[in-house]
């Protein structure tokens, strides 16, 4: 039998790394800092022997034997932990520094080689060929047009809007055989199931905050020509370097970049900021898109997840969007986006304000009275009879002594008749969860060096992003344990 197999679990990874320490680093109690003993920390502890069981069917009976699966997920967020860009100068690190090995799993002697990694990262990506799109396509034209306004994101250039977007994704149920399934289950079994169980994240009551961030890959489009024409601009296919790859604007650096369109869904409700589902869209795809892809895909593989609040930036600010969260029961805490209006006459007699408040013709904010949850309607009162302090208006508007009552169900605009109020305080407490996003984001792209990695294929980019996602959780996992069981044994030592 030449498949993996952890004989003695995680026992036998804490008891390997105790005896290399002590061989090794004979003086660690005083030679690490905390810092570093926080890492050695956190790798002790985490329990990743269940991988080898998910793995075990990527093997063959045959050939030979093979480092185990827990081991090289362990290395390869380690490298992340040490800032190593690439695989061909971790495999150089891990034969000249020893931590790094036994924090790994391996003996300082025996460590595995570049060609190890990428054959186990073929392994974890479930489809023979390395991007989702072929390598040959049609000539890729730079679609995307630079926002008038430096602070607007780009304008959509997708064919369709989001409303049939919508309607085709739920007449079209997505297959859990994509490429990427088997990362998404380690991740899921291993790394979010358990930050769930410790109470970071409530699976039950999930909110969650997403946006879309640029992830560059390259400085330019990377083709070449297939065919022989003449024409430099015939409509011959090219052949892509990074097919799943294209150009899209980043409005917050003011320019153009290629590479994916990352969209991370984050749990807004968790201290730590956990990431929970990503998606790599193409760079020129709207946010609004890239919602409905990932919302789709993410149901699909994390059918327990009780979605009750989606925390959204104006970019997300379209009617469809408001209906889906309505049927779904998911409150949408949407920030809104002035380009798509912000005032509307309703019943002819009374104009609606972005604040979701009716005017009167006297040209008073009615006074909000109360949400009818049965009816799924907000009550309104004229402000002169209900009293409030400044406010006296001779317009008579109603015949009862109890003013003009205006009835607003929320089912006719949910764009801005929101549950919560758009006015009220617990709305604007809500929607400040979903700077969670900005800093899941940070976390990944600055603290974990998420771009660094110089990719040229989706599997890989697949790969590094999860073990980044990994290292999250963990990190989360390391703030709520309030002992350093390995640090207390050297120090007992010495």
């Amino acid at each position: 039998m030449c498949k993996p197999i952890n004989l003695g679990g995680h026992a036998a990874y804490q008891t390997k790394m105790i005896s290399l320490l002590k061989q090794y680093y004979p003086d660690s109690f005083t030679r690490f800092g905390p810092s570093l003993w926080n890492t050695i920390g956190k790798f002790y502890s985490m329990d990743l022997t269940q991988i080898d069981v998910i793995m075990q069917d990527r093997y063959s009976i045959f050939g030979p034997i093979p480092r185990l699966p827990s081991d090289m997920i362990r290395s390869m967020m380690v490298s992340l932990v040490m800032q190593k860009p690439n695989y061909t100068t971790w495999s150089e690190e891990l034969k000249t520094n020893h931590l790094a090995a036994i924090l790994s799993g391996f003996h300082p002697d025996d460590t595995p080689g570049v060609g190890t990694f990428y054959d186990f990262c073929d392994r974890l990506w479930m489809s023979d060929k390395d991007n989702m799109l072929d390598h040959a396509q049609p000539l890729k034209k730079r679609e995307v047009e630079k926002p008038k306004n430096p602070d607007d994101k780009a304008a959509p250039i997708e064919k369709i809007s989001v409303e049939e977007l919508i309607n085709q994704l739920k007449s079209t149920p997505l297959s859990t055989g994509t490429p990427y399934a088997r990362l998404f289950q380690i991740f899921h079994d291993v790394f979010l199931m358990h930050s769930s169980d410790l109470g970071l994240i409530d699976m039950d009551k999930l909110v969650l905050s997403g946006d879309g961030t640029e992830v560059v890959t390259s400085a330019r489009n990377r083709y070449r020509k297939l065919c022989n024409c003449k024409d430099r601009n015939c409509s011959c296919n090219r052949w892509y370097s990074q097919p799943d790859t294209d150009c899209g604007y980043d409005s917050s650096r003011h320019l153009f970049y290629y590479g994916y369109d990352m969209y991370m869904f984050t749990a807004a409700d968790s201290e730590n900021d956990l990431p929970v589902f990503p998606l790599l869209n193409r760079a020129s795809m709207h946010d609004s898109f890239g919602l409905c892809y990932t919302y789709h895909a993410m149901k699909a593989f994390l059918k327990e997840a009780n979605v009750t609040e989606a925390l959204l930036d104006s970019a997300h600010d379209v009617m469809a969007i408001y209906k889906f969260c309505q049927e779904n029961s998911i409150a949408a805490i949407i920030d809104l986006n002035e380009r798509g209006g912000l005032n509307f006459k309703y019943r002819d007699t009374y104009t609606i304000g972005k604040d979701g408040i009716p005017v009167c013709q006297a040209g008073l904010k009615m006074i909000r009275d109360g949400y009818e949850k049965g009816r799924m309607r907000y009550k309104f009162r004229c402000p002169n009879c209900y009293h409030c302090d400044g406010i006296h208006c001779d317009y008579k508007c109603s015949d009862s002594d109890y003013g003009l009552v205006v009835h607003v169900p929320t089912k006719e605009n949910p764009r801005i008749f929101t549950v919560p109020a758009r006015d009220s305080k617990e709305w604007k407490l809500e929607y400040n969860k979903r700077t969670s996003s900005e800093r899941c984001n940070k976390r990944e792209k600055i603290d974990y060096q998420l771009e660094n990695g110089r990719h040229q294929s989706t599997k890989m980019w697949y790969c590094r992003l999860y073990c980044i996602m990994m290292c999250q959780h963990l990190d989360a996992w390391g703030k709520a344990q309030s002992d350093n069981p390995i640090k207390d044994i050297f120090a007992q030592a010495a």
